[in-house]
């Protein structure tokens, strides 16, 4: 496995430690889920997005990227994202935030094709600071085999990193967030609670070492995952991030029409994970996150009240959640792991939607 160097080693001070100059980091600082609804809710409807027919995928089921039809056999793939850093060390934070850009061109089916820097950077600090991020950034963009090729970069106090990524892909390659059928299983490919463990960091309840799983987890590309997942027939697809676990499943249930029930004791875990949740420890994102998704969600009574919380946990660079037929699920397992996706699990599967009053999303604990 490869591993990124951790943020800082035990008892060590760096000179900057990044993650201590944002109010919240990665992916737990996207704007909340409830505002983001409501702001929507202001704009034309969501169809105004495709009055050109070539745009095939916009704004109007919250996918992970805007797709463009280019020719009949080709597509053009669009996403941006950049946040705050999670970690102290710049370079790791560069590896991350490309990363967790690239995870959008792979969460729709396509191939990453090049990358521009969307940079803001405090004039407080060395150059060699955003020289190391610019660096990991770079090399993880290497790792996909595509270029960056240039950037916008703003003068701004609170630093922030990511990419502007574009990728190709046939219109039949394409993967939505939205297709699952009733009697699917539900498959993720990564470990949850990384916004637990960078919280945690922060606040010094651990230290690198503790960090280390979540930062190799942050910092590995979702290329190898959607290799294996490409020789499938997937009926819904996305990735896990900001808006945590009930989040993405919810866009996933909604856009559907089917309910979603998910094992909570089923779902890959980061180490320490549990334990931070039973003492309270959250990131602020994970709050808007319940706000928004609690409603439409149920909790079997023999889950503590705690680990409720694991679902609205924000993810950075999170895995890919995929609905594919019982039938094809132990094959596409085998396929994941010979690609070394080695903590890729079924956590759910897919129901008829029910009444109208019932929840989209189930969640259960059964060892």
């Amino acid at each position: 496995m490869n591993r990124v160097r951790p943020g800082r080693q035990p008892g060590s001070v760096p000179p900057v430690r990044l993650s201590h100059r944002s109010a919240s980091a990665g992916c737990a600082a996207k704007f909340g889920a409830d505002r983001l609804a409501e702001v929507l809710s202001l704009l034309p409807a969501a169809g105004a997005s495709r009055a050109d027919p070539r745009l095939l995928v916009g704004y109007d089921h919250f996918d992970d990227a805007a797709v463009y039809q280019l020719q009949d056999d080709l597509c053009l793939i669009q996403t941006a994202d950049f946040f705050t850093p999670m970690v102290d060390d710049p370079y790791t934070f560069g590896q991350i935030a490309a990363a967790n850009a690239l995870s959008d061109i792979y969460a729709m089916g396509g191939q990453p094709l090049l990358a521009l820097n969307l940079c803001c950077f405090s004039p407080d600090l060395p150059a060699s600071v955003y020289a190391d991020i610019l660096r990991g950034g770079l090399d993880k963009a290497a790792e996909a085999e595509i270029p960056i090729a240039g950037g916008h970069t703003l003068s701004d106090p609170e630093i922030k990193y990511g990419l502007s990524v574009t990728g190709l892909a046939r219109p039949e390659q394409i993967w939505r967030n939205h297709g699952a059928c009733p009697g699917d299983l539900l498959i993720l490919t990564k470990p949850l609670g990384t916004g637990v463990l960078c919280s945690a960091y922060k606040a010094d309840l651990i230290n690198s070492a503790g960090l280390q799983p979540a930062l190799d987890s942050m910092a590995r590309l979702n290329r190898a995952a959607a290799a294996a997942m490409r020789q499938h027939d997937l009926h819904a697809v996305t990735d896990v991030t900001g808006f945590g676990l009930a989040g993405h499943a919810w866009e996933m249930a909604s856009g559907s029409q089917v309910r979603l029930r998910i094992n909570l004791a089923a779902c890959p875990l980061l180490p320490q994970v549990l334990p931070l949740l039973r003492d309270s420890c959250l990131p602020g994102g994970a709050f808007s996150n319940q706000r928004r998704y609690a409603p439409d969600c149920h909790f079997e009574e023999d889950i503590p009240p705690a680990l409720r919380w694991l679902p609205f946990d924000p993810q950075t660079s999170g895995g890919l959640l995929m609905a594919v037929a019982e039938a094809q699920a132990p094959l596409l397992l085998s396929d994941l792991y010979r690609q070394g996706v080695d903590q890729a699990r079924v956590i759910g599967s897919v129901e008829a939607s029910g009444a109208r009053s019932s929840p989209l999303l189930n969640f259960y604990w059964q060892d």
